[in-house]
Formats: C-alpha cells, structure tokens, sequence
C-alpha cells in the first residue's frame, strides 16, 4: 500500500515536469517564430516591403530613396580616373537642414575623417566624443564595397544619432560599382538595433592591417580627407584619422574662441597629438591626460616611429602652459612650420586640399603641411584642446609594404616641393 502511494505520486512528479517540459518548447517555438516575423519585418521595413509600406515611418523610407538615387548616379570619377566617388552617399540630418538660423553655430566647425570598413566600428565612440557634425569617406574594394553600402545604410537606419550628424561617402576602384543592397540578405541577418550593426562591424576590424588592401590595392587617404572635407560646408574644419579621439567638449571650446577673437584667413590652430596604451581610457581634457602623460601611459605620438614628425609642437612647453579655467580655449603660442612636422589642425575651409598624388604610407600630411608654409599660414597652438591615438604606434606592427611605400612617397614629395615654388612664385618660404 506505502509503496503504490509513492508510485502515484512519483507518476505526478513525472506528468507535472513533462507538462512543464512541453509548455517550455511550445514558449520557445513561439519566440522563435515571432523572433523570425520581427526579423522579417525589420527586413521589409529596411527595404520598404510590403510591412514597411504600411508600418514604417514616411522618413525611413525617404532615406532609402535617398540612397538609391544616389547609387543610381553612379558616382564620379575622382581627377586621376582611378576612383569612382560617391558623395554624401548617406546625408545626415543635420546637412539636410542646415540652412535653419538654429544650425549656423553648429556649423562653425565639422570634423572630417576617413576609414576601411574595418575600422568603422571607431565611429560610434568618435561621435559620442564628439556629438556635432561629422564627415566620413569610406575606401571599400571588392565584396567590401557591398558590405560597406549595406552597413552605411543600416547605421543610418537603426543609429538615429548617427542619422542626425553623419555623412557618408563612398570611395572604390573606378572599375567598381556600388549597388542598392536589398538582395543583400546576409548582411543584415540579426540587424535588429545600433548595437547590432556595431557587433557586426567588429566583425571585420581585423580584416586588413593598416593600409594593406587585398590586390595590392593603394588607399588614397588625401583623397578621402578631401572628400570628407568637401562634403561640409562649414567655417572650420578638423581632419582626424577615425582612430584619433578629440579633446571633450572642443567643438563648444572652438566656437567660443571664435567668438571672442576673430582668426585670420592665413592661421590654422594646431592640436597637440598624443597616443595612449590601448587598456588607457581616453583623457576627456588637458589635466587628465597630463596626469597619463607624466606617468607614460601617453606620449607624443609618433614618438618611437618619428619623433622629429610632431617634436615641432614643443611638448614641453605645451603641458606647462597654463590654463586659465576649465573649458577655455586660446592660442597658447604660435610656430613657424619647420621639416618635417605634420600637425592636425582646425583650420579655414580656404586652406589647400591634400595633394591626392599621395597614397598608401608617408608624407601624405606632411606634404599638406609644408604646403600652408609655404602659402603664408602661421601655426597657432591652442592651450587645452588636443587628439590621442588609441594605442602605441610602434616598429613591426606595420604592413609589410611600409618601407617600399615611404620610400616611393619621398621622392613624390621632392617633386611636389618643387611644384610649389611655381604655385606661389611671390613666397619666399621653402620646405
């Protein structure tokens, strides 16, 4: 009798938790079919299919049509016919409006940049630096040039900041053509948030190593600065690559400063560059990031690489300038450009464009440098605001073509010192 109780019982046990077990799978079946339907509906939504035309808000569905005429053009060849260029491939927000009174102040300065696919992950930590207009050339080759239109097109529509302040461009071989990625599926599999489309693109930083393309394929970094600096029709404009991080607040520090002093056509003002070991966080102003600097977790960038490329700025006399209060900005002191510094810079949209003769690695900065020199401009350094590379640059982690490169590069840079004494016949200054 004791015996057929617990058999009973056991029996009960035994119904309950296969009971439990199938209302388990029954749930889990339910959120993968309903986890599929909303997988589906952002899919259409991305691409105005039958959901979207009923649901999606009318200006997602203007962005795609905005994206497809641009596509559609079929971009335009750069001045060598070597690059087909897709300008403000994504226009943001902030470039469609511009022309309202409540812009002109944001406007006062834009910050150009350009990248691979593979570090266009640096964007979302850039812009949340930053939060003001931003301008972004992208080089993609081969099957990244898909990918890179896909994911452009999924930042744009998931990252309602990024929508807000970003443009995009779009540089390949002129060979190439970019193409409207609605039967693109693989790319947008689990694409369901910003985050999303982040993961995805950490999924490719490794892909290439520095300015290494597959096919031996030349990254034309002037003429990308070029164009993510044309894409703007600001006042001033800072041009960083999209691993450097400005000082906090600058765009706000900047415009006060103008304000107050009234710059000169012939002055740029250079920010004082650093790079920070890569498990550092970045310094948000000059007092942190002097804390790092007398410790060694940062340094003069370029220091192992090329010391005499940034010595100019006098490092020195920089951390022991005095800041008169957090959050202002002003010229700290002024320099004469010597050999062979390659400062970044906020400066007129008037000063020249990047030599794009200039491709791969060396004397692509240098070159637009020694040029301002020799047109006249002065080198202002401004006292707080500052960039830092993420990590140290440091010998043998380049690609292996780097020495060819530079090597290539220094006797083009011969040759363009002498095309500028024809350019400005009146100067008196050389480089």
């Amino acid at each position: 009798m004791h015996l057929s109780k617990k058999c009973s019982a056991f029996k009960v046990v035994l119904s309950a938790l296969l009971i439990v077990a199938l209302l388990q799978l029954i749930y889990l079946s339910f959120l993968s079919k309903f986890h599929g339907k909303q997988q589906r509906y952002r899919y259409s939504e991305l691409f105005g299919g039958s959901a979207g035309k009923r649901n999606a808000q009318p200006e997602k569905n203007t962005r795609k049509e905005r994206l497809r005429y641009s596509l559609s053009t079929g971009g335009i060849f750069d001045s060598s016919g070597q690059y087909r260029v897709y300008k403000n491939l994504i226009k943001s927000d902030f470039t469609t409006n511009q022309i309202s009174g409540s812009d002109l102040n944001s406007n006062v300065l834009v910050l150009a940049t350009h990248t691979t696919i593979n570090n266009l992950h640096h964007l979302e930590s850039l812009l949340e630096r930053w939060q003001n207009p931003l301008s972004v050339a992208i080089f993609a080759h081969g099957d990244d040039v898909k990918f890179a239109t896909a994911l452009v097109y999924a930042l744009s529509f998931f990252c309602p900041h990024i929508q807000g302040l970003v443009d995009f461009h779009l540089v390949c071989l002129s060979e190439e053509m970019a193409s409207f990625p609605e039967q693109d599926h693989e790319h947008f599999v689990g694409l369901e948030d910003c985050p999303s489309v982040f993961s995805r693109l950490e999924t490719h930083r490794d892909k290439h190593k520095n300015y290494d393309m597959n096919g031996n394929v030349s990254y034309p970094n002037n003429l990308l600065r070029n164009i993510a600096r044309s894409g703007t029709e600001s006042s001033y404009i800072l041009v960083i690559d999209i691993d450097m991080m400005p000082s906090a607040d600058l765009h706000q520090q900047f415009l006060n400063l103008v304000m107050k002093r009234q710059p000169t056509s012939d002055e740029v003002f250079v920010l004082p560059a650093f790079e920070i070991r890569h498990a550092r966080k970045i310094p948000a102003n000059k007092a942190e990031l002097v804390q790092l600097y007398q410790v060694g977790e940062v340094r003069p960038f370029y220091e192992e690489l090329c010391p005499r490329c940034q010595a100019p700025t006098n490092y020195s006399q920089w951390v022991n300038n005095h800041v008169r209060g957090i959050g202002t900005l002003e010229v700290a002191y002024t320099l004469t450009w010597v050999d062979p510094w390659e400062p970044f810079y906020i400066g007129p949209r008037t000063v020249p464009l990047y030599n794009e003769n200039f491709k791969q690695y060396g004397f692509n900065r240098i070159s637009q440098a020694c040029e301002l020199h020799v047109a006249g401009y002065k080198f202002s350094v401004l006292s707080s605001a500052f960039v830092v590379h993420r990590g140290f640059k440091i010998q043998g982690e380049f690609h292996a073509r780097k020495d060819e490169e530079n090597k290539h590069n220094r006797v083009l840079f011969r040759s363009f010192k002498e095309g500028l004494k024809t350019k400005y016949p009146s100067s008196t200054r050389r480089c």
